[in-house]
């Protein structure tokens, strides 16, 4: 390779129909290495994959196995006991839930704002933002600086441009 390669391993698990079940990438560089593949097990049953692992770094290291599984009746298995601490979990709200109810309110707030703001729009009163302040007084600023300079035309107004970022 041109470049400093890292050597990782693929270990695939899939079916002899070709679907697959598990992939995941081992990085390790120990010489022996022992990795736990993770998934949904299939209704009761002996089932009959095949194990792939293949290196990014080295040709001619791919290997592939068949590997048999057997899985039990659910009723077989071990009964899951919830933690008394993790049930009580499950009354509060997540993170989500609370992110969504901040919005609600936050959008009921803005609407009551846009509905005066559009009835003092129509009275021909309006509130400035604090950009449109700034601006206002850095005008008035150059006004008085131009005027006390002599100058008291304001055609250099009328050709600059000026532009305000609300934060």
């Amino acid at each position: 390779f041109p470049f400093p390669r890292r050597e990782a391993w693929w270990v695939a698990l899939g079916t002899k129909e070709g679907k697959i079940i598990s992939i995941d990438k081992v990085t390790s560089a120990e010489k022996v290495v022992e990795h736990k593949i993770k998934f949904l097990a299939p209704r009761k049953g002996q089932y009959d994959f095949d194990l792939y692992v293949m290196s990014n770094a080295y040709i001619g290291f791919d290997h592939k196995d068949s590997v048999e599984l057997t899985t039990l009746d659910a009723s077989v298995l071990p009964e899951y006991k919830i933690h008394p601490d993790d049930a009580e979990l499950d009354d509060e709200p997540t993170l989500f839930e609370e992110m969504m109810n901040a919005n609600i309110e936050d959008d009921s707030d803005s609407e009551e704002e846009e509905d005066s703001d559009d009835e003092s729009e129509e009275e021909g009163i309006r509130e400035l933002s604090a950009a449109e302040k700034k601006k206002q007084e850095l005008q008035n600023a150059r006004k008085k600086a131009a005027s006390a300079a002599g100058d008291d035309s304001d055609s250099d107004d009328d050709e600059v441009e000026e532009v305000y970022n609300e934060k």
